[in-house]
């Protein structure tokens, strides 16, 4: 009986010293936590896309709440987000703008030229280094293989007869599309833009149409009928300023090749 009083004694000691030093290692080490990352980190959406270019949205709060990030940098959030982010950090959340991704292409299967026939790996980055830059014509365009549709996490972007088509209203702008594109066809707009140019190529309006019937020839009938400055040709190519474009739509109804959309 004695032996087992004893056997408790030790192992309850022991249990003692052990919960003190774990006392004081929880003291000696503890990680300080700051209470405003905590807050921060639980109005992100936790979809960890990396479109903020953070690792994840543990990455993005920590930043966010060291000062080393905008409160409107998350693009899933949005400025709903961006708005609560910026109540915690005591900041103006600096009229954050929605975004969508925009694909610079309406070159479809019916109104590109064909160089050949292409049969292999249908990823966009793998063609990108083949002769000729894939079997359209135009080098510039949409290759249609899908690339970003496999990058794009919220089903947001299709092929549609050769050409990614982006839905806006499932598109959170998370950016991964954007790199995706091997060719850099495709931008981050605002939401709210109404006019867009659907075409990359910088060649001269008669290789364009060469290759391409809904290219920009770069005439600038949309340049000279905006009143607003917004559009200018740059490279041959039509570049719309969104801040100054009041989408009035001149310009899409003058365009001859109606790619400005």
């Amino acid at each position: 009986m004695s032996g087992l009083l004893l056997a408790a004694g030790i192992i309850g000691a022991i249990g003692i010293i052990i919960g003190v030093l774990l006392g004081i290692a929880s003291e000696k080490f503890k990680v300080e936590v700051d209470e405003k990352e905590m807050l921060v980190r639980a109005e992100l959406p936790g979809n960890n896309c990396g479109g903020c270019g953070y690792p994840g949205c543990d990455g993005l709060a920590d930043a966010i709440a060291k000062g080393k990030a905008p409160v409107n940098a998350c693009p899933v959030g949005g400025p709903a987000v961006a708005d609560k982010i910026a109540a915690i950090m005591g900041v103006d959340a600096g009229g954050s703008v929605k975004k969508v991704a925009f694909v610079k292409c309406k070159g479809t299967c019916d109104k590109t030229r064909l160089q050949y026939n292409y049969y292999g790996a249908d990823d966009c980055r793998m063609i990108s280094v083949v002769p000729g830059t894939g079997e359209k014509a135009c080098a510039y365009g949409c290759m249609g293989y899908g690339t970003c549709v496999r990058a794009c996490a919220f089903d947001a972007i299709h092929v549609v007869d050769g050409v990614a088509v982006v839905d806006k209203e499932k598109c959170v702008a998370c950016g991964k599309c954007v790199a995706a594109c091997p060719n850099h066809l495709i931008e981050l707009v605002p939401y709210e833009a109404q006019h867009l140019v659907r075409c990359a190529s910088h060649d001269k309006g008669k290789d364009v149409k060469a290759k391409c019937e809904n290219g920009c020839i770069a005439c600038t009938l949309c340049t000279r009928q905006c009143e607003f400055d917004a559009v200018h040709v740059v490279d041959n190519l039509a570049v719309i300023d969104y801040e100054k474009c009041t989408n009035c739509g001149k310009c899409a109804a003058k365009c001859p090749s109606k790619i400005i959309v």
